[in-house]
């Protein structure tokens, strides 16, 4: 009879093969991780105190600022430890527990970057009816809306995952605990677990996905209708940051899980791992700085306050 039993324990291969890098990768990701918190950090304090920066839009990216830095301190801290101390084991229950926020942080942050491409299309197609439908009672509930969504959505594949059978298999291809190749490991039928990562990525991926296409559909044709070059300019460029991070994110995150329905190599997909949970957050905060003018002016004001007073 086929042993089942679960293991008390995971090893995580993710860097077994690039023994002789371990130091270098440590400080280029360790750099990386505190470039992503400070940067962060910046976008959430500035849409605090600055009173100009506190609209929907400012609202809307403080709270992307702050699950890129709940993703990145999920998975980073541990793998700068594993690369330092070379012991890369991992506890079943701190598995079963990262592999919730993984899960949980992902989905809800493609929910939000679907409400903020909805935020640019009321700014931009519903201008005069824009303040009063975007107050900040109808923000708060649709913020909440994607951090609950990805809540439920991580709890469903955690209790799915956790229950699958591993044979006491407990060798993972991966940097950090997953759905992929938690699958991968599982010696029982993961038909269902599929299945409802087919599910979840319809309602957390492709939905999504749809809704930002719409609301840019809208948003190009209204801006065409614009006779100033000025104003289309000024349209586009509050769009341009939002559409690369879309792209960035999306383009990594559905490459990753829709890609279990097909044919999957967990050595091909590693490196797309670490963009969306690594790199994307870091960039998030340049895209938003180095193309907005807004948060350029209220860095300035903040430094100038902090110089003279």
């Amino acid at each position: 009879m086929e042993n089942q039993t679960t293991p008390t324990e995971f090893i995580l291969l993710g860097f077994h093969n690039i023994q002789g890098l371990h130091l270098l990768l440590s400080w280029v990701i360790s750099i990386i991780y505190i470039f992503t918190i400070l940067g962060n950090m910046l976008i959430i304090f500035l849409s605090l105190v600055e009173p100009c920066l506190q609209t929907p839009m400012y609202f809307f990216l403080g709270n992307l600022s702050l699950l890129d830095i709940c993703q990145t301190t999920t998975t980073v801290p541990q793998m700068l430890v594993h690369l330092v101390s070379g012991r890369s084991s991992i506890s079943y229950a701190r598995c079963a527990t990262q592999l919730y926020f993984v899960v949980f942080f992902v989905g809800a942050e493609c929910i939000l970057l679907a409400i903020m491409a909805y935020d640019r299309y009321m700014a931009i197609c519903k201008p005069l009816r824009y303040t009063l439908l975007m107050n900040r009672k109808f923000c708060v509930l649709l913020v909440s809306v994607s951090w609950l969504s990805g809540a439920l959505n991580a709890a469903l594949h955690m209790f799915l995952t956790i229950h699958l059978p591993f044979c006491e298999a407990n060798r993972v291809n991966y940097f950090y605990c997953d759905i992929p190749p938690l699958l991968a490991l599982s010696c029982g039928d993961i038909s269902f677990n599929v299945t409802m990562i087919l599910v979840s990525s319809i309602f957390l991926g492709w939905s999504p996905t749809l809704c930002i296409g719409l609301s840019y559909g809208y948003i190009v044709s209204r801006i065409l209708k614009i006779h100033s070059p000025e104003g289309r300019s000024k349209a586009f460029s509050t769009c341009v940051s939002h559409l690369t991070s879309v792209l960035l994110y999306y383009g990594s995150s559905i490459f990753t899980y829709v890609r279990l329905l097909s044919s999957y190599s967990l050595d091909n997909d590693k490196l797309i791992s670490l963009l969306y949970n690594i790199v994307t957050p870091m960039l998030n905060p340049l895209i938003y700085t180095l193309r907005n003018k807004d948060v350029k002016r209220a860095m300035k004001k903040v430094l100038v306050r902090k110089m003279f007073f």
